[in-house]
């Protein structure tokens, strides 16, 4: 992702008040792609991470250029990598392990109730309308029928909000040179 800043206008900042200031890559400048575009799916592929693969080795695969892993996340909208991408099994496991304690603290700790509002659908065309689920209060989780509800514990809500991390979306490459042409313009008009 340091290759999207090279060309990013800096600024003067005094991080210490000390009166030194230092010039620094103005972080705060943002484009984004325009959401017509973001939702047609002639523009976009959908891709499935795989475990531990990082947005380079992907941008590489279908850019054959590493450094246009920024492209990766600004598709994806994901400001932060660190926090954003999905994680392989073995960080997963660490960082569960850090912020609960342990993999048995996590799966006994209970994290929210959930009733299905809609179970997962396959259409005619193959179409397949997921489930849909909403998160509600004890009272609502009890007066549900058994099996529309269920009880999510810590692991079970990090494994799943990891695991949606690794759908994303991947530009055409066609449409690649115009969105390069217009980062250069906006970094141009900075």
């Amino acid at each position: 992702m340091a290759h999207m800043f090279k060309r990013w206008p800096v600024v003067s900042y005094d991080l210490d008040k000390k009166g030194k200031p230092l010039e620094l890559t103005n972080i705060t400048l943002r484009f984004k792609i325009n959401e017509l575009l973001l939702n047609k799916t002639a523009v976009m592929y959908e891709y499935n991470v795989l475990n531990g693969e990082r947005a380079d080795i992907i941008a590489h695969k279908y850019y054959e250029d590493a450094t246009l892993d920024w492209v990766i996340y600004l598709i994806n909208t994901v400001i932060d990598p660190q926090f954003e991408w999905p994680i392989d099994e073995r960080s997963f496991e660490r960082y569960v392990k850090n912020k609960y304690g342990s993999l048995a603290i996590a799966k006994q700790t209970h994290h929210q109730y959930e009733i299905t509002l809609r179970e997962q659908n396959v259409l005619f065309d193959g179409t397949i309308v997921p489930e849909k689920r909403l998160v509600v209060d004890k009272d609502t989780y009890d007066l549900t029928s058994p099996s529309l509800r269920r009880q999510v514990d810590k692991y079970t809500y990090e494994w799943e909000l990891n695991s949606s991390r690794s759908l994303i979306k991947i530009l055409d490459k066609k449409y690649l040179p115009a969105l390069l042409k217009t980062y250069s313009n906006v970094i141009k008009q900075v």
